[in-house]
């Protein structure tokens, strides 16, 4: 067997994508490899990935961060869920939390004795079963106890908020503190390998040129080697997701520090509600042939809590993804690959899964065909899965009061969600796809949030007695209830914990 040399790895673009890809190379390949990263100061990056889902601790736990540090550094605040306003209907709101619902149970799903007492009139609603999303209707909020494992204190899942463009910075830091060359400067032209149409190198405007043999695409929806160069093709999914517009700006603080994300649905779109130590993130999420700009920038500016501290900011985009991920020696991560907007923040989540599978699947000065084939599988996979429960959303919904929701109601989906809903109707069951993402106690939350209804619940429910199930419930509840009294308010967690040197508006 040959020994295998390192390979020189190229990374095009900065920004969260490009530097989360540096940071976890740098730390995986130990200063063994090359690896330079390309950015041009003068090209803005879009930064909407401000708030994160749980799996983002793993990526953290690679680089072993000091989470506490990384808060500080970012201006970052916790993440226990998103509220949804006005999807179902006008004047409706829930919460898809974290974590656990109810409580194990031997025989069939917690939710499944729930569904019965729900559907009889006889138990609370969901959010009061979980400890993520009772502490989110009280602002509180505590890391796990891994040091109570009977308790609902032990299952806190958590997330993060922060400010994309420092996360960037947070990252550069540490990715140049262990190797990565950063040069600056514009992309002016890419060489093609004679024979196998292999990038062969970028030729900056400078003048310089940067050979490699692996090439990071995360130019974001410029897209400038996978598309730019190599033309390898886009998935359109804007009749799954018809939003293609957004419109961005940071406010003031609020008086309260919610531990959540908002996410509350507009006329033609919706708006998102990013809660920081030093302002809010917000954005009008929208869909072009329904809503012009000037009004979707209205709609967000007279939806504020405070002073707008920027001017608004348009991004537009393409759901969907391409049509390979890794074509030659290019593999694309993040904007580059794919975008599903950010209604459940998978944004961040995406990339961590990109540079997961790249590093399973890191190939040798060769490439190979089936690792190419296998990475496209599964990151194909990805998208699709975070597509469906996105789509979801704007589905199952009875509003009738746009002609965005209208087309949303009627508009044909899937057949694999199409297929999910219909066993969620039936008994009120929820399958989950091998290691997709979201679980299905995000599909329960989701679905019930819109108000899809089952006809009946599961049948072994009734093995126990209406009598029993009920304090079963009301026991959790209790139990529940109890904990989120013991936990501090989430703006005091963040004050002793990890509060960033300044308040002031970056």
């Amino acid at each position: 067997m040959h020994k295998q040399s390192p390979i020189d790895v190229v990374i095009v673009g900065g920004g969260t994508s490009g530097w989360m890809t540096a940071a976890a190379l740098a730390k995986v390949l130990q200063g063994k490899y090359r690896i330079t990263l390309v950015e041009s100061d003068d090209i803005g990056t879009i930064g909407v990935g401000e708030a994160t889902i749980p799996m983002i601790s793993l990526f953290n736990r690679l680089l072993e961060l000091d989470e506490d540090e990384f808060m500080r550094q970012t201006q970052g605040t916790f993440k226990l869920g998103i509220e949804f306003v006005n999807w179902a209907r006008l004047g409706d709101h829930y919460i898809h939390g974290f974590g656990v619902v109810g409580q194990e149970n031997a025989t069939v799903d917690f939710h499944q004795y729930w569904l019965k007492m729900y559907l009889a009139g006889k138990a609370k609603e969901l959010e009061q079963y979980s400890i993520n999303t009772a502490a989110c209707l009280q602002n509180k909020f505590m890391r796990p106890r891994p040091d109570m494992p009977n308790s609902p204190l032990s299952q806190i899942a958590y997330a993060f908020h922060f400010d994309a463009s420092l996360y960037a910075k947070f990252l550069r830091g540490f990715s140049e503190a262990r190797g990565v060359q950063r040069v600056e400067g514009l992309i002016q032209d890419v060489e093609m390998r004679e024979g196998d149409g292999h990038v062969a190198a970028l030729r900056l405007r400078s003048g310089q040129r940067i050979e490699g043999d692996l090439f990071i695409d995360c130019s974001g929806f410029r897209a400038i080697l996978i598309e730019g160069a190599l033309k390898t093709g886009y998935e359109d999914w804007t009749h799954w997701l018809p939003c293609d517009r957004a419109v961005a700006v940071p406010c003031a603080s609020a008086r309260e520090l919610t531990p959540y994300t908002r996410s509350t649905a507009r006329q033609a779109g919706w708006q998102w509600r990013i809660p920081l130590q030093h302002r809010i993130g917000n954005g009008h999420v929208f869909c072009s042939r329904y809503m012009s700009e000037d009004e979707a920038t209205a709609v967000l500016l007279s939806n504020l809590d405070g002073a707008p501290l920027a001017d608004p900011r348009p991004v537009r985009f393409l759901p969907g993804k391409r049509k390979k991920a890794w074509n030659k020696n290019v593999v694309s991560i993040g904007l580059a690959s794919g975008f599903i907007e950010p209604l459940e923040s998978t944004s961040i989540h995406l990339v961590q899964m990109g540079i997961a599978h790249l590093l399973t699947l890191f190939p040798s000065a060769g490439f190979d065909d089936a690792d190419r084939d296998q990475y496209n599988r599964m990151l194909s996979q990805e998208y699709d899965w975070v597509r469906d429960f996105i789509i979801l959303h704007y589905k199952a919904t009875e509003r009738t009061d746009s002609p965005f929701w209208n087309y949303c109601r009627t508009m044909d989906v899937p057949q694999t969600l199409t297929e999910r809903m219909a066993l969620f109707r039936s008994h009120g069951r929820v399958h989950r796809e091998g290691n997709e993402l979201f679980t299905k106690l995000s599909w329960l939350q989701v679905m019930h949030g819109q108000r899809v209804r089952p006809a009946a619940y599961h049948p072994l429910v009734d093995l126990r007695t209406e009598d029993e199930i009920a304090q079963y419930l009301d026991e959790v509840s209790g139990v529940i209830g109890a904990c989120v009294d013991v936990m501090p308010s989430h703006a005091r967690f963040v004050a002793e914990h990890c509060a960033a040197a300044s308040r002031v508006p970056a």
